[in-house]
């Protein structure tokens, strides 16, 4: 994957390295819960978790918050 998410990341076996880029100040309430579940804490903060059909969603939820990348 790219640096910059894409418009809609897809379900597959990958591992995924999710990096808040933006913060959720300003945003809805379910945003800000989405980055929460994600594990996300603050701007900067990177998680890696796999790519099954909970994250994905997560992640097309708040594209505009994050930078998702395929962990190595």
């Amino acid at each position: 994957m790219t640096a910059i998410t894409p418009k809609r990341v897809v379900v597959s076996t990958k591992q995924l390295s999710i990096t808040q880029i933006k913060s959720a100040i300003g945003g809805k309430q379910n945003q800000r819960d989405t980055l929460r579940s994600l594990g996300l804490k603050r701007i900067g903060h990177t998680v890696v978790r796999e790519a099954d059909a909970v994250t994905v969603g997560m992640v097309n939820t708040v594209p505009h918050l994050l930078k998702v990348e395929e962990a190595n």
